[in-house]
């Protein structure tokens, strides 16, 4: 199994040693990125992605790395720590760049066949918004199964969260690593993202922008194709 682990900052704090706790316990090989260490660019709001390709991106060459991580993965770790009820800013500024990527206009077929795992966490709250900042990217990729983990860890620093609490956190990743492997035989899209991708295909029959219509239509996903088995 291979993870790859995208970090909403680059200290090792609490959002950190979770995230990470959970890739060890999936056992496979992985990849962590760190922002905005890894990538520090805000979109420019060109819309030459969406219009012309995501290769005419600013951008898509300090990219590319990070997007290559993402397609190879089975499963996905989105974390970031709770800034003002919210994730990062150096979260936003990744998942901004990868709007071309949604069922509305070009996703990945490989996503439909993943498993992402948003996790957030806080001194007090805000989990539950910051969480959903990262699921909504997850979910218009196409990725077919997305879990979220918030936790409020009541301290400011890893080493300051209480044993007991700690305890409880590491009970809750294995619990939740033992169903993302049991999940992983069987992957398929939700109800959901089927709908929505088959109301997206609807859209893309009309035609609305030429870019996107012209990759549905290489995909066969106008007709009878579609991006899972």
């Amino acid at each position: 199994m291979k993870v790859t682990v995208i970090h909403g900052q680059s200290h090792k704090g609490s959002t950190y040693h979770i995230a990470h706790s959970l890739a060890e316990k999936l056992n496979g090989k992985t990849t962590e990125i760190f922002l905005p260490k890894d990538f520090d660019r805000f979109c420019a709001g060109c819309t030459a992605c969406f219009s012309r390709s995501e290769k005419k991106c600013p951008h898509y060459e300090k990219l590319s790395p990070i997007t290559e991580a993402i397609d190879n993965a089975d499963v996905l770790i989105l974390a970031s720590p709770v800034y003002v009820y919210h994730a990062t800013g150096a979260m936003k500024a990744l998942l901004d760049h990868y709007g071309w990527r949604w069922m509305v206009h070009r996703p990945e077929e490989k996503m439909f066949s993943k498993q992402a795992v948003c996790i957030s966490t806080a001194a007090g709250a805000g989990m539950k918004s910051t969480g959903r900042d990262m699921a909504d990217s997850a979910f218009w990729w196409g990725v077919a199964k997305i879990y979220t983990y918030g936790v409020a860890v009541a301290a400011v620093s890893w080493d300051h969260v209480s044993r007991q609490k700690k305890r409880r956190i590491d009970k809750k990743l294995s619990a939740l690593a033992k169903k993302i492997l049991k999940k992983q035989k069987n992957i398929k899209p939700s109800l959901k993202t089927k709908l929505f991708f088959s109301v997206m295909r609807q859209v893309q029959k009309r035609g609305w922008n030429e870019a996107d219509t012209i990759y549905w239509k290489e995909k066969g996903w106008t007709e009878r194709k579609r991006p899972w088995k």
